[in-house]
């Protein structure tokens, strides 16, 4: 199908296309807490990768899911990033006032046909084995049929993909009856909820096309959605990012730091050392407190240093458990 994101003023046109880098990175925080020592890990990568490569940084307050949004959030989150260096090119965008912008694509999927309205339920869906099965698809059902979900049809399969930093990443696969593996096929995934939420795995393709994002360096914890996030790129009509993942920071193995278990919040009083404590995470021992005596430069040290090569290459690493306020042995 076309393009379904159309152009706007804040995007690059043809005639601005040679002063534009040909790298555009960003981090993505959501406000429903505090930066704390692990999203601090991923905006430097995310920061420093841009920064080598010559490019420009964004930041993009992911806000989608207003209700889980905390007041104030967003500048305590943007104020930490500024303590530690971390300055981002032009705007920062949230999504909470883009909503006519994936409205606007969601109708134009609706009317080519790629994209159909559902009634299916998680009981329903767990009725199908736990995957939706294109139930509706073809069911032609109209919002007078009630409060609807909105699913975009998808027909490829996940695709493996190279990682800038992890290396190959292989599809996921599905055990069928009798243990036989087979590749996963897509589902048609929820771009806008029965509460007409927009989906996050809607907005966050959208966003990056718009943005004009070419490179995106996240958590591990997000390496298994990406090969949908290319497919999503795909059925849109747009080539898909060049991604990198770099390893979490976990309390326990498979429990990383997150907002959901208290993470402690950075503390923005001491950033020099916490900057060079997330060097050491990623694999840059060799930077040391002692050398530098601000925060300037020491991130021009750290731009000039950065090597994807160098950065460990596990999904996760553990921290001392004071990094969060609730720990609990699983």
């Amino acid at each position: 199908m076309p393009n379904v994101v159309k152009h706007h003023p804040n995007q690059h046109s043809e005639s601005d296309l040679n002063s534009t880098p040909k790298y555009t990175g960003r981090f993505a925080p959501s406000p429903s807490g505090q930066l704390h020592f692990g999203s601090l890990v991923t905006a430097l990568a995310s920061y420093l990768d841009a920064k080598h490569c010559h490019g420009r940084w964004l930041v993009r307050m992911e806000d989608i899911d207003e209700p889980r949004c905390i007041a104030g959030t967003d500048t305590a989150i943007l104020h930490s990033l500024e303590a530690h260096g971390l300055q981002w090119d032009g705007e920062v965008m949230y999504q909470s006032q883009q909503h006519s912008r994936y409205q606007e694509v969601v109708n134009a999927l609706l009317h080519h046909q790629q994209a159909y309205y559902c009634s299916c339920t998680r009981k329903m869906i767990k009725a199908m084995g736990g995957t939706y099965n294109g139930h509706c698809r073809d069911k032609g059902l109209t919002p007078s049929n009630g409060r609807l979900a909105i699913r975009l049809k998808l027909e490829a399969e996940l695709a493996p993909f190279t990682d800038l930093i992890m290396g190959e990443v292989s599809a996921p696969h599905q055990k069928l009856a009798g243990h036989k593996v087979e590749k996963q096929r897509v589902e048609d995934i929820t771009i806008k909820r029965r509460d007409q939420l927009f989906s996050y795995n809607l907005v966050v393709v959208l966003d990056d096309v718009f943005q004009g994002v070419t490179h995106v360096i996240r958590g591990c914890d997000l390496i298994d959605v990406t090969p949908l996030h290319r497919c999503v790129h795909q059925s849109l009509g747009y080539q898909p990012l060049e991604y990198g993942h770099v390893p979490v920071a976990a309390i326990a193995p498979g429990r990383k730091l997150s907002k959901q278990n208290h993470a402690t919040p950075i503390d923005n009083t001491t950033a020099l050392e916490n900057i060079v404590r997330a060097l050491h995470f990623l694999g840059f021992d060799e930077v040391k407190r002692q050398d530098f005596n601000s925060i300037d430069s020491l991130m021009s040290f750290a731009v000039s240093l950065w090597n994807r090569k160098k950065v460990v290459k596990t999904p996760e690493i553990i921290v001392p458990q004071h990094e969060s306020t609730y720990y609990s042995v699983p």
